[in-house]
């Protein structure tokens, strides 16, 4: 019973706080986030909400190739937003696209957070030469574009790995380009929290105890700077799959074989001046939906969560 009672009164305390009062009062966020659920639960249940696995070669069937929408004449309820030149359905290939890329994005997500957050805690608490040599590489990165970081990056492990690995590593390829491309941010604002809690009270009386550094910086520092961590990773998710999008379609991403919303786009791109539209449209909209609903989360919480602006 206690435990009932305690998970009310936590539950309390959340409906009664000024973030969730932020939050459901801005329909424009509460919208971005109920899109954002749909789609991460459909990728998620893939297998469950959608009418045909399109990657299942046995279940496809070339005499299905090219058949319009639903609401065409000649388009069916089987295939409701029509197929592609291999009779996958888009609806259900959709789905599954969005699912790798979610995956890709995330995975991507957390690698280049792991690396921006330890380079920033150890150039924040560290200092010296230390701090100035990981700034002014993090600096540089940044006077490129995070798409050709993760280009040249790209190519670097490609021509590195052997011709036989790089088909089955190309997933691994793709999300440790997007990673090594997006650390940067998160060093340069963990430094910067890192160094105004290096003066705070805690941190001293630690160092007085003789706790050894790389202890205090996981233990104490880390979790007073992993609000703005939380609220990067948010808008860097959409980055991360916006980037995977642009290397799949540029022919340096994921395989064709594999089900993501930018090989989709690549496929449809062939077939977009031949009247079968469709193939590019509806995964270039389901794109969109997702980047633009996850922008909006994350930029809801980069304003809610920044006490300047509360």
């Amino acid at each position: 019973m206690s435990t009932l009672v305690r998970t009310r009164e936590s539950l309390y305390r959340i409906i009664d706080s000024d973030i969730f009062y932020s939050f459901r009062s801005s329909p424009v966020t509460v919208g971005a986030a109920i899109v954002t659920l749909i789609l991460v639960l459909g990728a998620i249940f893939a297998p469950l909400v959608t009418p045909h696995d399109p990657y299942d070669l046995e279940a496809l069937n070339l005499m299905d190739a090219f058949n319009p929408p639903v609401w065409y004449e000649d388009g069916t309820w089987s295939f409701m937003l029509g197929t592609d030149d291999q009779g996958r359905g888009i609806l259900s290939a959709i789905v599954y696209g969005m699912r790798l890329s979610l995956w890709v994005g995330l995975v991507a997500v957390l690698f280049s957070g792991v690396i921006g957050v330890a380079l920033g805690l150890v150039a924040g608490y560290v200092g010296g030469n230390t701090d100035a040599v990981i700034m002014r590489v993090a600096e540089v990165q940044l006077t490129f574009p995070a798409i050709l970081i993760a280009l040249l990056i790209d190519g670097v492990l490609r021509g590195i790995l052997p011709p036989f690995m790089i088909e089955e590593l190309a997933i691994w390829v793709v999300i440790v380009s997007i990673g090594i491309s997006g650390w940067p941010q998160y060093a340069r604002t963990v430094r910067a929290s890192t160094i105004v809690e290096n003066n705070k009270e805690y941190v001293h009386a630690a160092v007085l105890t003789g706790i050894h550094p790389a202890m205090i910086m996981i233990r104490h520092v880390l979790p007073n700077v992993m609000g703005p961590v939380l609220v990067i990773a948010t808008i860097q998710l959409a980055i991360a799959i916006i980037n995977e999008a642009t290397l799949s379609f540029l022919g340096v991403g994921i395989p064709v074989t594999e089900p993501s919303l930018g090989t989709l786009l690549r496929v449809g791109n062939n077939f977009l001046f031949s009247g079968e539209w469709w193939i590019t449209v509806f995964p270039g909209v389901a794109l969109a939906l997702l980047v633009i609903a996850v922008n909006l989360v994350g930029d809801w919480m980069r304003d809610a969560f920044n006490p300047k602006l509360r």
